[in-house]
């Protein structure tokens, strides 16, 4: 709207010299295996080559490197496992998560969201490196950054109460004090962005209808607000032209269809942009500075989104972008210098900024070791933040110079404690499902398995319906990695990113073809001789928790254990309980996955495991957040009781202070450590003395 990555030396081998090169050593797993003699061999070669990579590190980091890489050889030529350093929960979750960042008027700061301690607050770093200053002091529920006045050192930041989703924006004064500008305890309100002027900002709220999200101006002086478009029919304003004079309205069919208009708010006019096309896709994706043109995204006639150029005042449109995935937004910065670009390709955004004089794409900074993630661009247009992360790290935040081309970087948010060479890089892989589709995947292989070495794995099931797993670091993932587990998230048909037609091939199909491709991701990790093909789990959050309820009620055979976050049990409730300012999305919620007021009730009774419980005989972990108001409480209380009526065993871990995931890192911390804990107990140990 950064220097490379240092590379620290660690000479494989015994944890004698893991403790020298940390301060602070993890525990150490070693699996030893073969006779004595051998064993003591392994460790004699070992432990003489990294004396040499020692010594070679003041030769130089280059040389240093290939010595380590002679220690690797040297133990895996014996045929015995390396010494992995094994890290807790908690040291994985006291990563520091860094995200946004809004420039200030002297483009000499910028505005972040950082969680170090414990719940996201807003911070203020110097853009030329150095110390953060936290500005708010949120304990419980998060304060989300989220801009810089623009022409003073005001700041906005937004929070909700305990995870139940009801924001409210608060200004924040130069002399610290607050102030909560959208008061009202009921209503929900975001922030929109500001006005091409800066006299003014926007804001979504549904103050006069709990079920519509009206879109309101406030002065920045007064803070007066003014609604400026009522949603009375689902018309959801997508976007603002820089002039104020039109709005791009979206409205939600299906899943696979959706209606874009143009109102023109001089001429009152309406231009129905979608008129006609079907089963398509549309979503507006940025005015041209001059307010002369409107940027969509469309997959009319194609399987992935492309971007369209249209003319308003000569009502023509044009196709402006393709690739070969899905582009997931692309837009302006403030003057029209350049348009950034994102597109979904493979489970990993690529990035691109064009110089729209030239029509060059600008040649961005390499990181081989990650990808950038997100930037954003200053209003002079001299400088850009960006994000660079991969699946072995935090995302972390560098500054870019446009005219030197230089960059430095601005945080370290992997714990110092973690040496990231023994975290594991996320393989895309595919494989074929019961009925030959392709299903996509990253996997995740620890470094000590082996054939000789089997290790236990988890299929992990992204939320949705329609997420979609990614490449990029995730704590929990890489913990169950280093403590020994294989994890294969899959993306199931019905996730996005893969074209429409993988999009909608579990409309009305839900548990029932995409849980088969979750059986098939199982059956995929047998095949593979690292995997002990009886000791597989299944997991996931929201959807995924669906999933893995699912798994074990319909193929109560198939997975050992099986771990539901935030889960949905009871179709029927939850498509009846749906937060009222969904009611935009209800209807196409109701097309994809059943209406619980008709004939449709009937199929989703069928495939909600509370009504089928007492199939379940392995055990099961639920975790929950009692202010969630997607997936209510009862839904977890009522498949645990019904679970515990089986006597299997299930562990329940209910969060008070939660909502619809985790917003407190202590939480998180507890949560997944009992996942941990939950998955040696009954998975890792399983079948073992």
């Amino acid at each position: 709207m950064n220097t490379p990555f240092k590379h620290y030396l660690l000479a494989i081998s015994m944890l004698c010299l893991v403790c020298i090169l940390h301060a602070c050593s993890p525990k150490v797993n070693k699996t030893v295996k073969g006779t004595e003699k051998t064993s003591k061999t392994a460790v004699t070669k070992t432990t003489e080559t990294a004396k040499t990579a020692s010594k070679t590190v003041k030769e130089g980091e280059k040389n240093a490197k290939k010595a380590v890489e002679t220690a690797k050889k040297a133990v895996k030529n014996e045929g015995k496992d390396l010494a992995i350093p094994t890290y807790t929960i908690e040291q994985f979750m006291n990563n520091i998560a860094v995200r946004g960042g809004s420039f200030s008027k002297d483009e000499k700061t910028l505005l972040v969201s950082n969680n170090k301690s414990g719940v996201y607050n807003a911070y203020t770093l110097p853009v030329a490196g150095g110390k953060m200053t936290k500005l708010t002091d949120a304990t419980k529920s998060p304060a989300y950054a989220v801009s810089f006045f623009p022409n003073d050192e005001r700041v906005l930041f937004m929070s909700d109460t305990e995870g139940n989703e009801i924001f409210h924006i608060f200004l924040r004064e130069k002399d610290g004090t607050k102030k909560d500008l959208t008061p009202d305890s009921t209503a929900r309100s975001t922030f929109y962005g500001w006005a091409y002027d800066e006299k003014s900002f926007f804001y979504q709220s549904n103050k006069r209808d709990p079920k519509f999200m009206d879109v309101y101006e406030m002065d920045a002086e007064t803070f007066t607000p003014k609604m400026i478009h009522q949603n009375d029919d689902g018309l959801q304003l997508s976007l603002i032209s820089n002039n104020k004079r039109y709005f791009a309205l979206n409205k939600s069919v299906t899943r696979k269809k959706n209606e874009l208009f143009l109102l023109d708010r001089e001429t009152k006019k309406t231009v129905h942009l979608s008129e006609g096309a079907g089963e398509v896709l549309f979503y507006p994706s940025d005015f041209s500075t001059d307010s002369k043109y409107l940027y969509y995204l469309t997959d009319l006639d194609s399987e992935f989104t492309y971007l369209v150029k249209y003319d308003i005042e000569a009502n023509k449109k044009e196709k402006f972008m393709q690739k070969d995935w899905d582009i997931r937004y692309a837009y302006f910065s403030r003057n029209g210098k350049y348009m950034v670009v994102g597109t979904n390709e493979d489970a990993k955004t690529t990035i691109e900024v064009y110089d729209q004089k030239t029509g060059e794409k600008v040649k961005l900074p390499q990181f081989p070791a990650g990808d950038i993630t997100s930037v954003g661009i200053s209003k002079s247009e001299q400088l850009m933040r960006f994000y660079v992360g991969n699946s072995k790290s935090p995302s972390d935040l560098y500054m870019y110079d446009f005219g030197s081309g230089k960059y430095n970087k601005l945080t370290n948010n992997l714990n110092k404690a973690i040496n990231a060479d023994y975290l594991v890089e996320g393989k895309v892989i595919r494989y074929p499902s019961f009925d030959k589709l392709d299903i996509p995947a990253i996997l995740y292989k620890p470094l000590q398995a082996s054939a000789d070495n089997k290790v236990p794995a988890v299929v992990w099931v992204h939320g949705g319906p329609g997420g979609q797993s990614r490449l990029g670091y995730n704590g929990l993932v890489q913990c169950m990695v280093n403590q020994g587990y294989a994890v294969l998230a899959v993306n199931n048909r019905g996730s996005s990113g893969y074209g429409k037609t993988f999009f909608a091939a579990d409309d009305q199909r839900h548990g029932e073809d995409d849980l088969q491709d979750c059986i098939y991701g199982k059956k995929y990790l047998s095949g593979l001789d690292y995997i002990d093909g009886d000791r597989i789990g299944i997991a996931g959050g929201s959807y995924g928790g669906y999933m893995t309820l699912a798994a074990l009620t319909f193929t109560p055979d198939e997975f050992e254990v099986g771990i539901d976050v935030f889960g949905v049990s009871n179709w029927l409730r939850t498509l009846k309980s749906i937060p009222p300012w969904w009611e935009a999305f209800k209807e196409s919620l109701y097309k994809e996955m059943g209406n619980p007021t008709t004939a449709d009730s009937l199929r989703l009774h069928k495939i909600s495991p509370l009504f089928h419980a007492k199939n379940i005989t392995k055990p099961l972990m639920v975790l929950q957040g009692a202010n969630d108001p997607r997936v209510l409480k009862a839904e977890s209380d009522e498949i645990v009781a019904a679970v515990k009526a089986n006597n299997v065993p299930v562990e329940y871990v209910l969060f008070e202070d939660e909502g619809h995931g985790f917003s407190r890192k202590e939480n998180r911390i507890d949560g997944y450590g009992k996942m941990m804990v939950f998955l040696d107990k009954y998975l890792k140990k399983r079948g073992k003395n």
